[in-house]
């Protein structure tokens, strides 16, 4: 199967900084690809670079086989990628049904969308995320689980054929867990392609076809999870030298 998205020896720096090293990865469409590492290996800083956020200094992006490199966010979003942010900032004010209208107004397919077909559509995934109850609720009232489940609503009202996900599962509990890797694989089998960021290895491996694992800037395994768990680079780097 073709390539979705190719990154070719991206790298990004910071002054004398260099968050993102030399990376290359492919991601299928319907693929699961969970992205792990220690804190600070680079891993918010390459699905930046993949969405536009951030520019990258060296490399290449290709989605759907065209290079994307000098196109800005908004016009990556439109094209068919979507994300969700680690740190979650909803619209101050407005619904948490608003919120994801917005997704639906500025994503994929968005000019052809009237304010009433954007607000239907986000029905549509708040119902889909489990979060259809609170769709008359102020955003900025939810909690962080809630908030968690807003950002993949969000994401989806894009129409997304790639989706970006910054750590979906972070402080939620075991059943939180459970029900939001059912909500990925649902998306998986919708044909979208998924990478996602996950610190909870048992929640990442049971949920990714492969695994890339980045310490310090650098890719250093990309595999299937049972091979690249047990790699000693990957133990040593991201599971402690003890274990290693």
């Amino acid at each position: 199967m073709s390539a979705l998205l190719e990154v070719r020896h991206a790298s990004r720096r910071f002054a004398g900084l260099v968050a993102v090293n030399d990376v290359s990865f492919t991601l299928a469409p319907g693929e699961i690809l969970g992205l792990i590492g220690p804190n600070g290996a680079g891993k918010t800083t390459l699905i930046s670079l993949i969405s536009g956020t951030l520019a990258a200094s060296e490399g290449e992006v290709l989605f759907q086989g065209e290079r994307i490199n000098r196109l800005p966010a908004y016009q990556r979003a439109r094209l068919g990628i979507g994300r969700t942010f680690q740190i979650m900032r909803p619209f101050p004010g407005l619904s948490v049904l608003d919120n994801v209208a917005i997704g639906a107004l500025f994503g994929h397919a968005a000019q052809r969308a009237s304010l009433a077909q954007a607000r239907e559509q986000a029905r549509e995934c708040l119902t889909f995320v489990g979060m259809g109850a609170h769709a008359a609720q102020r955003a900025d009232e939810l909690g962080g689980p809630g908030r968690k489940r807003l950002e993949l609503a969000k994401a989806l009202a894009m129409q997304p054929k790639l989706l970006l996900c910054d750590e979906v599962m972070a402080g939620l509990n075991l059943v939180e867990i459970d029900e939001v890797i059912a909500i990925i694989r649902k998306l998986r089998d919708q044909g979208i392609g998924i990478l996602v960021i996950e610190h909870v290895i048992k929640a990442i491996k049971s949920l990714s076809d492969r695994l890339l694992v980045m310490h310090h800037g650098e890719k250093i395994a990309d595999g299937v999870p049972d091979a690249v768990l047990s790699d000693p680079a990957v133990v040593e780097a991201y599971l402690g030298k003890r274990r290693a």
